[in-house]
């Protein structure tokens, strides 16, 4: 373990040496590049100055321009006074004046003339340096634009180096503290380590007297058993059935049943490895047929090639071979339990592991040539560098060499997968060498992997320098990287842990006949597991308790009450059905009475009334008046006619009424009208105040259908929200199902990474401890050795 961190301390520092080298040359390169920055200002500094020099020049030129334009207009006004002065000269003096006069103008214009052409001439200086000036401005203006945008690229460049470079030393700074922390408590468990050696040496030679005697004790006590045994087994045993397999297959076999734990949880163990494999697996094949659309041409601009589009289809269909391989071992698993015997004879489930471990072969096997197809395919990219090229090449080696490790897995996979199907086609000898080989195989499975991984990530990183690449390709490759690492990772648990393993798959099984002759029976394992459950069959009907009995008497006394309640239920049944039949035959009298008294409340209604006309007719007899007049007034209001006036008239015309159904033409009730008209006018009054009683029973119907409508509408629109508010929470619910099933498989491969590294500590510590127990047993032997050799030079 020491050696372990030396060589990584050692290659930490020459990673950081590296890194300082680099960083070097970087800072040489940046202080060249603030050089020449300096450089490029000064010579702007200068540029300026002169432009500014040019300027000043223009500047006065175009002030002394200006002075001469004045001057030039100064000396025409001149020039034309002079000449007003000399007409009038002329005309007063004559020809002696003019010629001093021409002699005057011809100066002044020869004055004229070369200030003319100096202007001209200043002019053209003038415009000339304007030029210049304003070309040399553009291209240092250019110039700088392309220095300060070089000083800017250079400066990001640095920006990103130096804060890799530190990122990078903080790291190796931590790893080194972690180192020199591992270091410390390695030194310190050595310390303790050699202080238990020296104790147990000095309890060693404390008890090496005894022990010796012990063992001189204990061999002659033996060797006394050893006769007496061998003299009873000549004379009382007649045929020892364990020397002959034949016969020794007859005997019951022995079980372990430590060893059938220890076969579980190593089950329990692969299949953990193999979820991670597969997975990962899925991962990769995936992936891989995603870039397959995206590079070297994008299946969103343009269709990919007929090969790719073959080769894409495959990869799709790689669910289908890879996830049987987790369902096979799931189900090996499964049959493992602590109530069978597991051999290679009895593991019936690992035939269907292999089947679908060859089927996943045959599918890697079908999709190689096209995967090295579309890395030629790759390779004829016109963007495809050379270095490219020889990375496309190196990953078509690993390919094949992948495929046939896969190849030998299965080969071997399916050697053990024989015994339980054809026990003759594999001896039990060849056991152990299957084991080793599959071992050997499952290492160079993860060399292969390791190569695949390293050569895509050198290939990544040269794909990102491309200048066509995109980010979808660079996701791609990211998540391509992700699932080689998780597979090299997972192959190499894999390997370590067949290989810490191999000893107990080398080692004799814990179930097989007695003696160690003859070879293995799988049906004498079934016979075994059912008398094993016959015989607990056996002893839990022993064990089951008995029911508790009833006295003889007591059950008698029961008998009598169970009879006499039957009895008396049966009785009682009858009673319930007459009293039933009676019930509804008194329902069927109260439903007529009801009606028999709903007719008699009519008659005393009408019974009332017509005394009540009498008694009014006899009362106003006897106060003298007609009885016409009593017939003509208009009669006590009745119930139900709401709102109806009574309207004196002739005796001789119609009476006409208001109600709530209309108007009614009602005729006097003359003298001589008898008890049929007074009865007509008794069920009219009696069926109007029905339809008012109905009318006004309509209304409050109608007005609680209207309400019932509105609270129907409301209701419905209420409906509707409820709706929309139960499909958004549906998806917030399943938005938080997908949360929660993410988080939990990320807690499952947490847990297993955790799992996995205390399991892959708890084996060090094993190892460790396998270590110092024989440097221990090498430290008891070579003392009790020098201790011999002192005693024999002391007795010579």
């Amino acid at each position: 373990m020491a050696t372990d961190l030396q060589a990584k301390y050692t290659k930490l520092a020459q990673e950081y040496s590296k890194l300082r080298a680099q960083n070097q040359v970087l800072k040489k390169a940046v202080v060249d590049e603030q050089a020449n920055s300096s450089s490029f200002k000064e010579q702007l500094k200068q540029r300026e100055q002169s432009l500014r020099k040019v300027e000043q020049e223009m500047d006065s030129l175009s002030f002394r321009n200006q002075q001469l334009a004045k001057r030039v207009e100064l000396l025409q006004e001149e020039l034309a006074n002079s000449e007003a002065r000399g007409k009038k000269s002329k005309q007063k003096t004559g020809d002696s004046p003019s010629q001093h006069a021409l002699q005057h103008p011809s100066v002044f214009d020869e004055d004229l003339q070369k200030k003319i052409e100096e202007n001209e001439r200043l002019h053209i200086q003038f415009f000339e340096a304007d030029e210049q000036h304003r070309h040399r401005e553009a291209q240092l203006r250019e110039q700088l634009e392309v220095l300060e945008r070089d000083a800017a690229q250079h400066q990001a460049v640095v920006d990103g180096l130096t804060q890799k470079y530190m990122e990078t030393i903080e790291k190796l700074q931590n790893d080194k503290a972690k180192l020199e922390v591992k270091s410390q408590t390695l030194e310190r468990e050595a310390k303790e380590c050699r202080l238990r050696t020296e104790e147990w040496v000095c309890l060693h030679c404390a008890v090496s007297a005894n022990s010796q005697q012990q063992l001189r004790k204990f061999q002659t006590e033996l060797s006394s058993q050893l006769e007496h045994t061998t003299n009873i087994i000549k004379e009382k045993v007649p045929f020892n059935d364990t020397r002959h397999a034949h016969y020794n297959t007859l005997n019951v076999p022995p079980h372990n049943r430590r060893h059938q734990l220890k076969a579980q949880d190593v089950a329990g163990q692969a299949l953990g490895f193999v979820q991670d494999l597969v997975a990962a697996l899925l991962n990769f094949h995936t992936y891989t047929e995603q870039r397959v659309h995206i590079y070297p041409r994008d299946s969103a601009i343009e269709p990919i090639s007929p090969l790719n589009q073959k080769f894409s289809q495959y990869l799709h269909e790689n669910a289908g071979y890879v996830r049987p391989l987790e369902d096979g071992l799931q189900q090996l698993f499964e049959s493992i339990t602590e109530e069978t015997i597991t051999t290679l004879e009895t593991t019936v489930k690992l035939k269907d592991f292999s089947d679908h471990f060859t089927s996943y072969t045959r599918f890697l096997q079908k999709i190689l040539p096209y995967q090295l197809k579309s890395l030629e395919e790759e390779c004829e990219s016109p963007l495809c560098t050379s270095s490219l090229t020889s990375k496309n090449k190196e990953l078509q080696d690993d390919m094949r060499k992948m495929t046939s490790v896969f190849e030998k897995l299965q080969n071997y996979i399916s050697l053990l997968s024989l015994p339980s199907t054809k026990p003759e086609a594999l001896p039990p000898s060849s056991f152990s060498a299957v084991f080793t080989q599959l071992a050997a195989c499952l290492h160079g499975l993860q060399d292969a992997m390791k190569d695949v991984s390293k050569h895509y990530s050198q290939k990544a990183t040269l794909e990102q320098d491309l200048p066509t690449v995109t980010q979808k390709l660079r996701t791609t490759n990211e998540c391509i990287l992700s699932s080689l690492g998780s597979l090299t990772n997972s192959t190499g648990k894999i390997a370590t842990f067949f290989s810490n393993n191999l000893d107990f798959f080398t080692a004799s099984a814990g179930y097989g006949p007695r003696g160690g002759l003859g070879l293995l029976n799988p049906l004498q394992a079934e016979c075994m597991l059912q008398n094993k459950r016959r015989a607990a069959a056996y002893i839990l009907r022993l064990r089951k308790p008995r029911p508790e009995s009833v006295p003889y008497l007591e059950a008698l006394s029961n008998r009598r009450v169970l009879t006499s309640s039957t009895e008396s239920r049966e009785g009682l049944t009858q009673q319930v059905q007459q009293n039933q039949e009676k019930i509804a035959r008194l329902e069927q009298e109260k439903e007529h009475w009801l009606l028999e008294a709903q007719l008699s409340r009519i008659k005393l209604e009408k019974e009332t009334q017509r005394i009540a006309d009498l008694e009014r007719q006899l009362s106003m007899a006897l106060a003298g008046q007609p009885p016409s007049a009593a017939q003509s007034s208009p009669a006590a209001p009745r119930p139900g006619q709401e709102g109806a006036e009574s309207v004196e008239c002739d005796p001789k015309e119609p009476v006409p009424t208001t109600s709530l159904v209309g108007m009614l033409t009602t005729t006097q009730i003359s003298e001589e009208a008898g008890d049929e008209q007074s009865r007509e006018q008794l069920i009219k009054s009696h069926y109007m105040s029905r339809v008012a009683d109905l009318t006004a029973q309509l209304q409050v119907a109608d007005s609680k259908a209207v309400h019932f409508h509105a609270e129907c509408r409301a209701l419905a629109k209420r409906l509707a929200l409820a709706e929309k508010s139960r499909e958004t929470m549906t998806e917030e619910v399943k938005m938080a199902n997908q949360n929660i099933s993410r988080l939990q498989d990320e807690l499952t491969t947490t847990k297993r990474s955790y799992e996995d590294q205390l399991s892959m500590m708890s084996d060090h510590l094993c190892s460790m401890n396998e270590t110092l127990s024989k440097q221990r047993e090498e430290i008891d032997t070579l003392k009790l050795g020098s201790k011999a050799n002192s005693k024999k030079n002391k007795s010579r």
